[in-house]
Order: structure tokens, then sequence, then C-alpha cells
């Protein structure tokens, strides 16, 4: 089916001619004949790269342009988010039946504020949680919204991020204006199963742009699916070395995923050596720029300095211990064609867009906290990792290969997962945290509703689907909220109370909600409470990440609490490494040392984390304390809000107090403050009295920044 037949808008189409396309890939084609243009709603479970965005787009198209409505995209994760942003930001040079111009908007987090605003927009882009925010809140323009694209529904059976997705689904098929619904996800056993649960039509094939080859690597031979061979040429340096090279003699790129943070450093490391020589002309100097760019971002760690280094050779690590900018300069840099290879833990294989055109799997083992050892991954995951196997527009096929340790796993290995079909979707709603939540946050959207239509709602669920009557779990959750004095019932109906709603609007667990309330509630009137407050958030269900106490962090511990003993709101236990209390300590010592303006790579050091960790911990502890700050004054704890307030911004800029006023300047951040400060601009009224020339002579301070400290002030 050819582009410029399609029913839709004249200016859509010739963007997408002027971007390459000229014809529909299969599943796009039967998307079409399926009613995607008709207000149909659709499950297209197929390859990654088949195609599932640009449906998405068409169906946008139609809705925003010519119908003159709203369409909501829904994300699983932010990079997601911020990469589909940028697909439609060429739509806002289109304009609408009214002659207006498409607004696109973005909404990734504050999940305390409804947004009015967003409404203005025409395409709006969304994580579900944020999406889900914005229902508890109830913003009004969400009734004018006729399309939602959800993207990655197999996400349903990710633990924690499945619950979520599964509501909001369900919200979005419970909807009066019955909004089209276009869900968008990876090959899924059970589609027809999923698609049956929303009323969608289900769209399933294997087709994929780039052909895939699997296979798997043992003694330096490869065995192909289709039963063929093929031996390597031999460096010597291991197999990865080997599988690399193969790729790189060929001007193609090489994604590899490895099980650990620690291992996807090192393979990078090991690589670099040999990708400097496959960098020509002006790519080392793109390589340079990139190395550079990585310096400028964030205090510098030994790990940034190390990535640095190895992007300057041609080779790159990604993983969550990276701060976003550095993850995002990764990205780019590897779709540019400069980065050659790179090492990631397996979180990228559901991220963004990095095709690649062979896909190495360095080891099937994961660590499984549940079991406390390490386990092999699914088929499902297994299949994610290889679908990012082949460049459209770039490779006439894709490998994904998998490592064996030893000769004799091959024939297990190709039985598994060569041959192996992912695991089924299950819902992720059981666990009884998730259950109370999203009971919680429907009790807070429709007030006074019976138990009957409670029941309703939740069957239509998965949960409900797969596993029977819900009955029983929503009774628990109900007395659970009681108990607790979230909700009440009243004439057989039942209400969020002051203190339910303000949780569920928070968008928090209801445990971390009765947690930060019993500790405030019972914090000391007098004195100072910053260890006790940040020893409070840190034990919360919410936090995160959570960083174990490790044996030498004992004394250093029992240290930290002779010194703040008077500062902490319950009452102190035993001195018991095994006792959860002290197993928080390692995480308030990390956020405490921050706030007295530790330096950053004497904190990773020290505590044995990464700028991903510290800067998510950073994340997380702020929303903690601004929930602290609002659930103070539900309690009428008004004696704690301005200790609790200049904690946030404290922890928010890695201060002390004396700086809060001039970190709270652009630009400036905890180093420049401080140089500031001990300059003797102790004050924005000091700052002010400063002229251009004396700023632009501190130290990292120069007169482009002097200049706009200036205008700020």
């Amino acid at each position: 089916m050819e582009i410029k037949e399609l029913n839709l808008p004249e200016e859509f189409k010739n963007l997408l001619i002027e971007r390459g396309y000229s014809k529909l890939y299969p599943p796009q084609e039967r998307a079409i004949k399926k009613g995607l243009l008709n207000n149909e709603s659709l499950l297209v479970a197929t390859p990654t790269a088949s195609g599932k965005t640009l449906i998405a787009m068409m169906a946008i198209a139609k809705k925003v342009i010519e119908e003159n409505s709203k369409a909501c995209y829904l994300t699983p994760l932010r990079a997601l988010a911020y990469e589909k942003y940028e697909d439609f930001k060429d739509f806002e040079n289109f304009k609408k039946a009214d002659g207006d111009n498409i607004r696109v908007a973005l909404s990734t987090g504050d999940y305390d504020f409804p947004d009015e605003s967003l409404g203005k927009a025409d395409i709006i882009i969304l994580t579900n949680e944020r999406f889900d925010s914005l229902l508890r809140h109830g913003v009004s323009w969400l009734d004018r919204v006729s399309l939602f694209v959800a993207d990655e529904v197999h996400l349903i059976n990710d633990e924690g991020r499945g619950p979520t997705l599964e509501m909001v689904l369900t919200r979005i098929v419970s909807m009066p204006n019955k909004p089209q619904l276009i869900g968008l996800s990876a090959t899924i056993t059970n589609h027809e199963e999923i698609a049956e649960w929303l009323n969608l039509k289900p769209i399933s094939m294997d087709w994929r742009p780039v052909p895939l080859i699997e296979g798997i690597y043992s003694y330096n031979e490869i065995f192909f699916k289709d039963g063929s061979r093929r031996k390597l040429e031999y460096y010597g340096k291991g197999a990865i070395v080997d599988l690399s090279m193969d790729c790189l003699k060929r001007n193609q790129q090489v994604l590899i995923f490895a099980e650990t943070r620690k291992r996807a450093v090192s393979l990078s490391d090991k690589l670099s050596y040999y990708t400097q020589s496959f960098l020509k002309g002006e790519e080392e100097n793109k390589a340079k720029r990139l190395a550079e760019e990585i310096l400028s971002y964030g205090e510098e760690s030994e790990l940034s300095k190390k990535l640095s280094e190895h992007i300057l050779k041609g080779s790159s690590f990604h993983h969550a211990g990276l701060i976003s900018q550095h993850r995002r300069i990764v990205e780019r840099g590897f779709k540019d064609g400069v980065i050659k290879v790179i090492c990631s833990t397996p979180t990228l294989a559901a991220g963004v867009n990095l095709p690649a055109t062979r896909v190495i799997i360095s080891s099937l083992l994961r660590y499984d906290p549940e079991y406390g050892e390490r386990s092999k991954i699914s088929v499902m995951e297994y299949k994610q990792m290889c679908g990012r196997a082949g460049r459209p527009q770039f490779d006439e096929y894709g490998e994904a290969i998998i490592l064996a340790p030893n000769y004799d796993d091959v024939r297990e290995l190709y039985q598994k997962y060569l041959l192996g079909i992912p695991e089924p979707i299950e819902s992720r709603l059981s666990q009884d945290s998730s259950f109370r939540a999203h009971l919680l946050s429907t009790i807070v959207g429709l007030p006074a509703i019976s138990l009957k239509e409670l029941q309703e709602f939740f069957g239509k669920s998965l949960l409900a689907k797969q596993f029977g009557s819900i009955n029983s779990k929503l009774n628990r959750a109900l007395n659970y909220l009681i108990e607790n004095e979230m909700i009440e019932k009243r004439n057989l109906r039942f209400l969020a109370t002051d203190f339910g709603k303000r949780v569920s609007l928070l968008y928090i667990d209801p445990e971390t909600g009765i947690m930060l309330k019993r500790g405030l509630t019972i914090a000391k009137k007098e004195g100072k409470h910053t260890a006790g407050i940040l020893q409070l958030i840190s034990s919360t269900p919410d936090f995160n990440p959570k960083f174990n106490l490790r044996n030498k962090d004992f004394d250093l511990v029992i240290e930290f609490i002779h010194e703040h003993r008077d500062e902490f709101l319950l009452p102190l236990p035993p001195l018991d490494p095994y006792d959860p209390f002290f197993n928080d300590l390692r995480n308030v010592m990390i956020l405490y040392t921050w706030i007295e303006e530790g330096k950053e790579q004497k904190i990773l050091e020290s505590f044995g984390i990464e700028p991903g960790d510290l800067y998510r911990m950073i994340e997380s502890a702020e929303w903690l304390l601004y929930s602290c700050y609002e659930i103070s004054k539900l309690i009428n704890r008004i004696d704690l809000l301005d200790e609790i307030y200049k904690l946030r911004l404290r922890v928010k800029e890695g201060v002390k107090e004396e700086l809060l006023s001039l970190a709270s300047l652009k630009g400036i951040g905890r180093i420049r403050a401080r140089i500031l400060y001990n300059a003797g601009y102790t004050s924005l009224e000091k700052l002010a009295k400063a002229s251009e020339k004396e700023l632009s002579n501190l130290p990292k301070i120069g007169s482009a920044l002097a200049k706009k400290i200036i205008e700020q002030l």
C-alpha cells in the first residue's frame, strides 16, 4: 500500500515521504485494513522496528489534524517519552481543521500537579505514572481525548511497572466517551487474550524490515538457528572481541548485553582498544566533542572520566549508574555512528530505540533478589534483546548471538531460547501494595462508590480475567484502608478521608503515607530532626534506590547515631546490624553527606554507589520530603514545616542551609554557590552589589555566567 494512497492529510503524507517512507510495512497495512483510520481500537503485537510508531502517528494525524481532537501517547519510561516527543515535534508545523497550529506537550514528573495547561496541547506525551496521577487529580481535559496510544503493552508483565499500566488501561476502556485505544507491543504469546480483555482487534505478525538471524557462539564458532555454522577469526582476547571485530571490520555496530554494571564497564574498556582504530576522519573529532560533553555535565567522577575516555576511542557503556544526561549522549553518539560498540545492562532492551547489526548476549544469568541467587532470564527478555538486532536502511539482516559457557550448553540454549516461545503476559496486580494503592486512587477519583461498583470496575482488570474473582482481595484491601483511616464507609458507600486523598494525590504507596504520618506525629516539638526525617523517608517503600548496610559501614553508623541521637523521630532500637532500622542508615548517611556538601566523588567511593544511583536517590528523597511537608500540614504539625521545607531544598541542591539562596540561582549549583559564599557574597543582597567583572574573575564563573547572574538578580 502506497503512502500517497492513504486517506490522511496531505501535509502528513508529505512529511512521511520526506522521511523516506513510500510504502507501508505489512503490519502497518494490516492496521489500516483493520480500521485504524476508522476509529477501531487495535492491539499491534509485532517485533521491534516493524513500524509500530508509524501506526500510532497515522492514527494521531487522523484524529488531530482532520477531526480537531486530542491524542495521548503513553510510555513506560521517561527516556521513551522524550524520544516520542522528538518524533512528534514535526506535527507542530501542521494546522488543524480550525486553522490553529498543532501543539505537542510532554509531561513525565511532578505527580502532585494536575496541570490543566496540558489541555491546551493536541498531542500529549506522558509516562504511565504521570497519566495515572492526572487521572487521580481528575483533570478536566481528559474527556476531550479521543485517542490513546499505549506503548510497550507487554510490560504489564513487569512487577514494577505492570500494575500501573494494567490499571491505566482498565481506566481507559472504562471511560464513558469510549476513546479509540491503540496498544503497541513486542510479540505477545497470549495476544488474543490481552486483546479480548481490552476489547481490541488483535494484529500479530513476526515480520521485521530487517530479518533476524539467531545463533549461539561457542569455541570460536557460531551455531545458527537454521543449522548453519560459521568460524570467526581468532584474536586470543575472548569471545566478545572475536564477535565484535567480526562486525567492526564490516563497518557494523555492536550492542552487548552484560549481566552487571561492572561487567558492562569492563567489556567496554577491553573493546575500546580495538574500536579506536575504526574511527575515521571527522568521526575522531565528533568522538572528542562527545567525550568533552560528558565531562561538562555534573560533578566529575571516576565513572564519568572513564566513560569519556571510552567514548574518545569509539566504545561506551550504558547502565542506570550513569546520570540521564550521560546516557543520552551515549545514545546520540551510537545513533550517529560515532560510538561503534555499546556494552549495556539489560535495561536498554526495554529502553530507547538503538538498533545494532549484531546483538551479543554475554550472559543469560541475572541475580534474582526473590530467591537470593542467579537464575536464567525468561524467553521474553531474551526476545526483547534480540529485537535490537538489525539497523533499518543499513543492514540486510541483524544477528543476535548468545555466548555459551560450554560446548555442552549449545543444545540446551538452542532449545530453550532460539526455539522458545515467550512466556504469556500475566497480571502483576495481585501484589497487595499495588492493589491497595490503585483501590485507594479509584475511591479518590470516584467518591461515594459502592462495593458492587468497585467489584465491577476491578472485575474489568486483567487480574480478574486471568485469576477469577477478586472479591476476597478487594475486601482485604478495603479493610486495610479503613483501619488506617484512609477511607471510610458511609451508607454502604466508600469515601476517601482527607489523609487518604492526600496520600493518593501525592502518588505514594499507602504504606509510605502511614509511615510518614506515624513518624511525623510523634516527632518532638523542639530541636532539630534532620537525621530523623532522612531516616523516616529512607525506611519507606517508595524510597529508591535502597542500599543495604555493609559490614564495613557499621562502625560509621554507630558514630553517626551518637552524633545525631537527639534528631531521630523513632526510639532507637538495640545496636543490632540486622535490624531494619540500621539497614536504612547507609542511605541516610549518603543523603546527610550530600547536604553537608561532601564531594560527589568522595560520596561515591565511600558508600559504593554510582552517579545515577545518587541522583535517583536525591530525586526520590526530594519527593518524599515534599510528601512529608504536605502530611505535616494535614496533621497540623506546623512546627515542622520550615525545617522540612529547607531540608527538601538542601537535598535538591546538595548544600548546607547557608547556601540555599545562592544555589537557587540558575546555573550556579552547589560548587559555584560555595565559591561565591567563600568570596564574601553570602546573600543575594551582597551578590547584587557585585559587578559583572568581579564575578567573572571568580573560579568556575566566567563572563557568560556572571552576566546571567546579574540578569537574574
